[in-house]
């Protein structure tokens, strides 16, 4: 450690731009055995890509570099530095930050990357923020090559990509982009967490996974099996039937409406029961999209970006103190930091539907692939993932059995070679906020490549 702890005190030594370095922070009184570094990645002309870099607290210049991706889309990597996996977490005022003791940091250099243009303090010069998948995926590896750029020393370390709800479209797209064109990123794999891989098995499974949790009757599954089924086959995904239509707009009211917890089942809503929540309506833009469903929500209610049922009013204090951003290196024209960008989301053009062929090619390159969900999140749900991976007919070299965390079962695993499928019981969709103890096992499992 005396090693280290040396390297803390000399400039420059583990990466570059020293002025991006970040030596204190407001709310920070405990003293940190890695250094960090936030300010501005490069992409296509004019767009500037925020970021948060913070090395391992074991051994930097060879412990992996890992790229965490929050989705959306439209929503904050900062989030996930603030609330999953990151070094530090905000108490409840945003006063106070607070050691993760479950941090990724402690075994990989954590790269956290704002994108796209327009989501936290992200920024394009023209102000415009539209973007499609293809867009986000070459701006994210323009901001990657200039990273490697700047930070030369880490170019040699192994380089994997985890991303999280849209990640799931964010993290193959951009696999391809580097495989495609970066011979000098070393990279290994990817991981994704309660993605969404396809709309049509997401979209499937959801209705399976409403009923048998509870959470529809025998009346309603009995019509849907009436009226959006042809012997054994269903179609919850795009029936032209009316009947049908109406039922599934039926069940997506129950899932999105009706004051459940989204995101986590069993969790109960932060605020009580939330109803006509935009964050609600702009996720039912990723489910069912084929129906069109449309919503209608308050101006008060519009302005509401923060996912429903999350709180996320602690790190939204203390990422815009004014000394937090001068701390961060945040230009002083940036507007204040959001969960989610209700422009991005707007603006955005969804392209795929399936990233099947993405993973397909991939895998065929060699690198190894991980997806894992949280079995109560009902956004992008176990289920649905798990069909996907299914669909892509590795061949399985390890059956289905469970996995083990602090002497419990912790959730459930099955391999296709170089692919996993891995649940955590009992989490929602952000696995390493609500089972951070697992995520961070599962994390370095995947990361040395040793059981689960």
């Amino acid at each position: 450690m005396l090693w280290f702890l040396l390297l803390l005190g000399v400039s420059g030594v583990l990466g570059e731009p020293s002025q991006d370095e970040v030596f204190s922070l407001p709310g920070l009184n405990t003293k940190i055995n890695f250094k960090q570094w936030s300010g501005y990645l490069e992409a296509s002309p004019g767009i500037h890509l925020h970021y948060w870099f913070v090395t391992s607290q074991q051994d930097p210049t060879s412990d992996p570099v890992v790229l965490w991706l929050n989705g959306g889309p439209g929503c904050s990597s900062l989030d996930g530095f603030l609330s999953e996996n990151g070094p530090f977490h905000v108490n409840d005022n945003g006063s106070t930050l607070y050691i993760n003791e479950y941090s990724w940091n402690k075994v990989a250099n954590m790269l956290y990357l704002e994108s796209p243009a327009g989501v936290g303090f992200s920024y394009s010069d023209s102000g415009d923020y539209a973007t499609n998948d293809k867009q986000v995926a070459e701006n994210n590896y323009l901001a990657l090559l200039d990273f490697f750029r700047k930070f030369p020393n880490f170019t040699k370390n192994a380089f994997y990509i985890f991303g999280e709800s849209y990640g799931g479209i964010y993290t193959p797209t951009l696999a391809f982009k580097i495989t495609d064109g970066a011979a000098e990123i070393h990279f290994k794999g990817f991981a994704v967490g309660n993605g969404l891989s396809s709309r049509y098995y997401n979209d499937q499974a959801l209705v399976y996974f409403a009923y048998y949790h509870g959470l529809i009757g025998d009346t309603l599954w009995s019509k849907l099996n009436q009226f959006c089924c042809t012997g054994e086959r269903c179609n919850f995904h795009n029936n032209t039937d009316r009947v049908c239509v109406e039922l599934i707009r039926h069940v997506q009211d129950i899932i999105f409406d009706s004051g459940l917890n989204v995101y986590s089942l069993y969790m109960d809503c932060s605020g009580g029961m939330q109803r006509n929540s935009a964050r609600f309506h702009r996720d039912i833009e990723n489910l069912f999209r084929f129906y069109q469903f449309h919503t209608v929500t308050t101006r008060e209610a519009a302005h509401k970006m923060t996912p429903p049922c999350i709180n996320g009013t602690a790190q939204w204090n203390w990422l815009n103190r004014a000394d937090v951003r001068t701390a961060l290196h945040i230009p002083q024209r940036i507007p204040v930091w959001e969960v989610c960008s209700q422009v991005v989301g707007e603006g955005y053009e969804h392209i795929y539907d399936t990233m099947q062929d993405f993973y397909l090619q991939l895998l065929s390159k060699g690198l190894r692939v991980l997806v894992y969900n949280g079995d109560t999140d009902m956004a992008c749900n176990f289920l649905g993932d798990h069909w996907f991976v299914r669909s892509l007919k590795q061949k399985k070299t390890v059956e289905y059995q469970p996995w083990v965390c602090d002497h419990q079962i912790a959730g459930f695993y099955e391999q296709y070679g170089n692919l996993t499928f891995l649940t955590i019981k009992g989490a929602g969709h952000m696995v390493p906020q609500w089972a951070p103890k697992q995520a961070l096992q599962m994390f370095k499992s995947y990361l040395s490549h040793s059981p689960y």
